[in-house]
């Protein structure tokens, strides 16, 4: 039986290829990264998010929505102001992710060759 990482991603315990998609694409725009790397030291309001480096009031909405659609981030309400901060479950499940390719990607494989 030939080995395929692709499928054995898929059916791992962390979840979907799917989702490990979604969240590379949310954490691949190097405007969010500052974001998240607040967002570490824990909650934050967004009004005050809005001091990060050419971070304007409608293009950080933008940016956090993608991260909260990508479950990195979650948002809590209080009156009129919305906190974030980031889902731990979410960072345990991409380190499991890595983990995993990590750990596949060290197991020797039957290497079809091509066009045989």
């Amino acid at each position: 039986m030939v080995f395929s990482p692709a499928r054995a991603l898929a059916s791992s315990r962390f979840g979907s290829l799917a989702q490990a998609a979604t969240w590379f694409r949310a954490l691949g725009d190097e405007t969010r990264l500052p974001i998240i790397d607040r967002l570490s030291d824990g909650e934050e309001c967004v009004r005050d998010l809005t001091d990060l480096p050419a971070m304007k009031q409608s293009l950080l909405s933008f940016h956090l929505k993608t991260l909260k659609d990508a479950n990195i981030v979650n948002d809590r309400r209080d009156g009129r102001w919305v906190y974030y901060s980031v889902n731990p479950h979410a960072l345990e499940l991409q380190e499991q992710f890595a983990r995993t390719v990590k750990a596949r990607s060290r197991k020797p494989y039957v290497v079809r060759k091509c066009c045989d």
